[in-house]
């Protein structure tokens, strides 16, 4: 069997390495592909050559690289782009079938985040209008100017984006793609189970006519990813609390990881609570609960185990199905250990007293199910006495949310970071401490989703200004 290729892009320099591994359909074991790996020192050497790279991008104009940016959104979404280096190419559902296969992702998911994607590529000139506050970008281009009776310069922060990318869900890839429109070159670690969508995005801005030299493309190992961070200028790590433990005093890495985002209901509309179950219930589920903006707990002032147990109702017989209904709620995973790792973890958990699994008499059968040959985790709804239990502030990659009731005039203080929170309240006072609150990245306010994405917004650091900085400039001549 002809079973394709991935190399390794050295700065846009295909390579075909000794080193390789599998990737595998996780329901089948099927070979989807081989993918070349390289060593830290490889990636070291390449990264000497950086200025290169930058020199191939800066002969663009951001904003022709907006309009570059759209096309590529076009190739990603619609196009048949090349898929390896041994002549194979890749349809739009030859991608959506592939990631499927090997992420666990059904396709109705898949499709949803490619389109998340291209929106972001195919709206790049809003979304760097926001992040950079509406700054006329012809001052990058020219390197100083003048707007709205300021001077301005700006100077770039790094000669790349470095990324260690994360296999759980797709439109994750969107944090970087402001990189290029910016006139920075992006070197990429893909997450083992899902290179997929980076080589694609790669792929679609090289047919789109930006500079193959602008992209690194390093499936590595540990002291790889290392080299990546330590060696670009700037970079974004995804991974646990422990991953983001060791770079969290490091301003050059910008870190993802757990986003323990939540839904809040205030006094004044608890007691219209059923009226908002459909919100809360997507927060928690949507994307298969893979995302870091979607709900891990639910924090009310009262009714939380009538609350907890409507959401169980609704989530509890969520069962898995085939990768191709269109109605799939759930994703499979590719790595069993980690499912067994979720569900070992919850019953360990479910031990100390002060909390109960409310979907457990919802759910008619295990949590940790199969099917297909694929292993799925089931939803989990847990209510909790406080803060304080171990379940109360946790997040997993499936839908999982706790509930937990808290006087309003403690919710914030007892709740903890919080990447996303819905806060669905008409209290101005309530309202303005939440705006107030610095332990809240992404804020909604009423009955939105945590999973409602502005990508004009900042989201866990802000793209422009992690990768150009303003500087006092005066001319003499």
């Amino acid at each position: 069997m002809n079973v394709p290729h991935i190399p390794v892009l050295r700065l846009g320099r295909s390579y075909e390495s000794l080193d390789k591994f599998e990737v595998k359909n996780h329901r089948t074991g099927e070979l989807m592909a081989t993918v070349s790996s390289v060593n830290a020192g490889i990636i070291r050497k390449d990264l000497g050559k950086l200025a290169a790279a930058r020199a191939s991008l800066k002969k663009f104009t951001c904003a022709q690289l907006i309009e570059l940016s759209a096309k590529a959104g076009e190739h990603f979404l619609n196009g048949t782009l090349p898929f390896g280096d041994k002549g194979h190419t890749q349809t739009a559902q030859q991608y959506i079938e592939t990631l499927s296969a090997t992420s666990g992702l059904p396709h109705v998911m898949v499709k949803r985040n490619m389109a998340k994607i291209h929106h972001a590529l195919t709206n790049m000139k809003t979304v760097l209008n926001g992040l950079s506050r509406g700054l006329d970008l012809s001052i990058i281009d020219a390197g100083y100017g003048e707007q709205f009776g300021t001077k301005l310069t700006f100077c770039p922060t790094t000669q790349a984006l470095g990324l260690v990318m994360p296999s759980n869900s797709p439109a994750v890839n969107s944090l970087w793609l402001p990189a290029i429109a910016l006139k920075t070159p992006v070197i990429i670690k893909p997450g083992k189970e899902e290179p997929w969508t980076p080589y694609r995005l790669i792929q679609a801005f090289i047919a789109a006519g930006v500079p193959a030299e602008a992209f690194g493309f390093y499936p590595t190992d540990h002291d790889g990813a290392g080299e990546i961070l330590k060696s670009c200028g700037r970079a974004l790590i995804f991974g646990d609390k422990n991953t983001m433990a060791q770079y969290a005093n490091n301003p050059a890495i910008q870190l993802h990881g757990p986003g323990w985002s939540k839904v809040i209901i205030g006094e004044d509309c608890i007691e219209n609570w059923r009226d908002y179950l459909d919100v809360i219930v997507g927060a928690i589920s949507d994307n298969g609960g893979r995302s870091c903006i979607n709900a891990s707990a639910v924090v009310v002032p009262k009714y939380a185990a009538e609350i907890a147990d409507a959401l169980a109702q609704k989530l509890g017989p969520v069962q898995p199905t085939t990768p191709e209904d269109p109605n799939a709620r759930l994703s499979g995973f590719a790595n069993v250990k980690m499912a067994d790792f979720i569900d070992a973890q919850i019953d360990d958990s479910l031990k100390t007293p002060g909390a109960t699994d409310v979907t457990a008499k919802y759910r008619n059968g295990p949590r940790k199910a199969t099917f297909e040959g694929g292993v799925y985790m089931r939803p989990t709804i847990v209510l909790c006495d406080s803060f304080q239990h171990p379940l109360a502030n946790k997040e997993f990659l499936c839908p999982y949310a706790s509930v937990v009731q808290v006087p309003q005039s403690e919710m914030l203080k007892q709740m903890g970071y919080s990447l996303a929170v819905a806060a669905i309240t008409k209290d101005p006072g309530f309202t303005d401490q939440l705006l107030n609150w610095p332990e809240i990245e992404r804020l909604n306010i009423g009955p939105i989703s945590t999973m409602h994405v502005s990508w004009d917004q900042p989201h866990e650091g802000n793209m422009f200004e992690f990768l150009w900085k303003r500087r006092s400039l005066e001319r003499g001549w």
